[in-house]
């Protein structure tokens, strides 16, 4: 206790809670909301697309690719399990990649959705 000029000030306790409170938001979540599906879908797409752009393999007619990035941050190319090269990536959109190959002299256009691919774990 300390006295300033007829002004006693006490020293403070400060209470800890132990029950956690400052987790609770106070309402419970409806995970079946339109919100949560959202939030939900939204966190999928990030999840492939990184999943996608790290280089993780993935699986096409039992056949297995990866994504392999270009140089400063510029557009790659799919290469399958060995490393051989397969097509150019022209765009990684949040679910869609497009690519092209050129065979027999003519330009293939390839497009991947990212939402139905099945990566290797």
């Amino acid at each position: 206790m300390t006295k300033l000029n007829k002004v006693v000030l006490e020293n403070v306790v400060v209470e800890k809670k132990v029950d956690n409170r400052v987790n609770n938001t106070g309402r419970p979540v409806n995970k079946k909301s339109a919100r949560q599906a959202r939030l939900a879908k939204q966190a999928f797409y990030t999840d492939v697309n990184s999943k996608f752009q790290k280089g993780n393999q993935f699986k096409i007619n039992n056949n297995t690719y990866a994504y392999s990035a270009g140089e400063n941050g510029d557009l790659g190319c799919i290469v399958d399990g060995i490393g051989l090269h397969q097509c150019n990536v022209d765009y990684i959109g949040r679910t869609k990649v497009k690519c092209y190959s050129f065979t027999l002299g003519k330009k293939v256009n390839v497009t991947l959705d990212l939402k139905t691919l099945q990566f290797v774990s």
